[in-house]
């Protein structure tokens, strides 16, 4: 009876060394995976960074936070550090959550200017506008505007008839020249208010944008500043020979 105690105790004190000897190469083993992956530290979005904020605003308020990432997984150009030199950079566009952060979206900021700011799901469109054709200096970021278009419009026996219609009817404007809606809704002084012609930047859903562009490209623009309860609608097409009743 001893006896079978006895191989009954030994057996068990052999099955705890060997667990123990599992769990101890199992921690080895990870260990070792760690150690050659060479993790590093890299921040990720845990929030929206808005356009035009520092580096370390950023991290003060919580938007960006560390991670370990293994080496061969770490995207490359990824931010692994807030420092002297970088924490006063500023976010050129929005960074949205779950993203992890490259460097180069951190730029420096030019002495009175202001980080652009595109309201979610539009895109901008500047366009190069002389005085009259902006509204004069009337304009500013904010502004909703009403966007004309003259152009060639093809008529019968491949004539063309030079044709004013409006091609948007409510626009909003985010920059003027170097002046532009910062990224808490406010606007910015111009620093380029100068004769001549002016870049005017505009947001819109990508359907119009498309739009935009082509008749930059092939006409030309001229905008109006909307009033309170104006209605387009009858605004219909002009050319030459309606222009006078």
């Amino acid at each position: 009876m001893k006896a079978r105690v006895a191989v009954v105790v030994v057996a068990a004190l052999v099955a705890l060394v060997g667990v123990g000897a599992l769990v101890l190469y199992a921690q080895g083993a990870n260990s070792r995976a760690v150690a050659g992956a060479r993790p590093q530290q890299v921040y990720v979005a845990d929030r929206v960074v808005p356009a035009g904020t520092s580096l370390q605003d950023a991290v003060n308020q919580r938007l960006l936070s560390r991670t370990n990432l293994p080496a061969e997984s770490t995207p490359q150009g990824a931010l692994t550090q807030v420092t002297a030199q970088n924490k006063d950079l500023v976010a050129v566009n929005e960074i949205q959550t779950g993203e992890f952060v490259l460097s180069t979206r951190f730029q420096p900021q030019a002495v009175g200017a202001q980080a652009i700011s595109v309201p979610k799901g539009t895109v901008a469109v500047s366009a190069e506008l002389s005085d009259p054709a902006r509204v004069g200096q009337f304009l500013t970021p904010g502004s909703h505007i009403v966007i004309y278009d003259t152009f060639d419009k093809p008529g019968s026996a491949g004539q063309v008839t030079p044709t004013t219609e409006v091609l948007l009817e409510d626009v909003l404007v985010i920059a003027v020249g170097s002046a532009s809606l910062s990224p808490t809704g406010g606007d910015a002084q111009s620093t380029d208010a100068k004769a001549g012609t002016v870049p005017v930047t505009v947001a819109l859903p990508p359907s119009d944008s498309t739009r935009l562009v082509h008749a930059i490209q092939t006409g030309k623009l001229y905008f109006g500043l909307r009033g309170s309860g104006v209605d387009l609608s009858q605004s219909g097409s002009v050319s030459d020979s309606s222009l006078f009743p």
